[in-house]
């Protein structure tokens, strides 16, 4: 582990969410004062939509100018729009729906109802993204990226021992055979999540404890996915104490 590469243990998951939440609003406070706009990448699961039911219920909420933030996600699930598996349709209920951002700054996946095939809808989320790139980038700069863990250390839709995490070239990917249902999705690959300037993976349970160990101990990107990413600047793992279980102590920092 080098000095870009933290790991910040809470007490438990709610403490851990609560923290998060905190963080982010105040990051995104001076992100927006630095730079004036930012660009923010969301994950589904329990604790990345518990981070933000939390955001949208601090009384700071509203500090933040979210007609300034552009609004993205890691993977998602290529079932229809309405679908409740779907991280977008999670994101909006916990918090998107609640603040005042513009339609056109949420950039959700294309959906399994909308006339595309799966490979089309790659090609147009990774068209969306150049789209609000700088001239010589193919993606935007991502602010802050989110991040869960499965068990198995997957991140995203980029699953062990397949294609995903070795993509070099393409932006975005289709899956067609993931090991988790549903096995259509869609995905950001690795070297995109890879040039955000800060990579929050937040983590939570003890079936994650050993995925964490591992990534951290220097596994290969291919059996521990998440051993393979690392952001141009900050990748901090927001962590319970059951997730840390295997973390060496001396790659722990205390939460400020």
């Amino acid at each position: 582990m080098t000095h870009d590469r933290r790991v910040l243990v809470h007490d438990d998951k709610a403490a851990l969410i609560e923290s998060v939440a905190t963080r982010f609003l105040t990051k995104m406070a001076d992100i927006l004062h630095e730079q004036g706009h930012a660009h923010v990448v969301l994950t589904g699961g329990s604790v990345g939509t518990g981070v933000l039911e939390a955001i949208n219920a601090s009384p700071d909420r509203d500090s933040v100018n979210w007609s300034k933030i552009d609004v993205w996600w890691g993977d998602e699930r290529w079932v229809p729009r309405g679908h409740a598996d779907r991280n977008e349709g999670q994101a909006r209920a916990a918090l998107l729906d609640h603040i005042d951002i513009p339609a056109g700054n949420v950039h959700a996946f294309p959906a399994s109802d909308e006339g595309l095939d799966i490979d089309a809808a790659s090609d147009r989320y990774a068209a969306e993204l150049k789209s609000m790139a700088a001239p010589e980038s193919t993606v935007p700069q991502f602010d802050v990226t989110f991040l869960g863990v499965g068990p198995d250390g997957h991140i995203a839709s980029l699953f062990p021992h397949m294609q995903g995490i070795r993509e070099n070239d393409l932006t975005v990917i289709a899956v067609l055979n993931s090991p988790k249902p549903p096995p259509e999705r869609l995905s950001l690959t690795r070297w995109v999540i890879n040039s955000s300037e800060r990579i929050w993976l937040v983590v939570s349970g003890s079936d994650k404890a050993s995925a964490l160990g591992l990534a951290l101990a220097g596994a290969s990107r291919d059996e521990v996915p998440v051993a393979g990413i690392r952001g141009r600047h900050y990748t901090d793992f927001f962590v319970d104490g059951e997730a840390a279980a295997e973390v060496p102590e001396n790659l722990i920092e205390q939460p400020q």
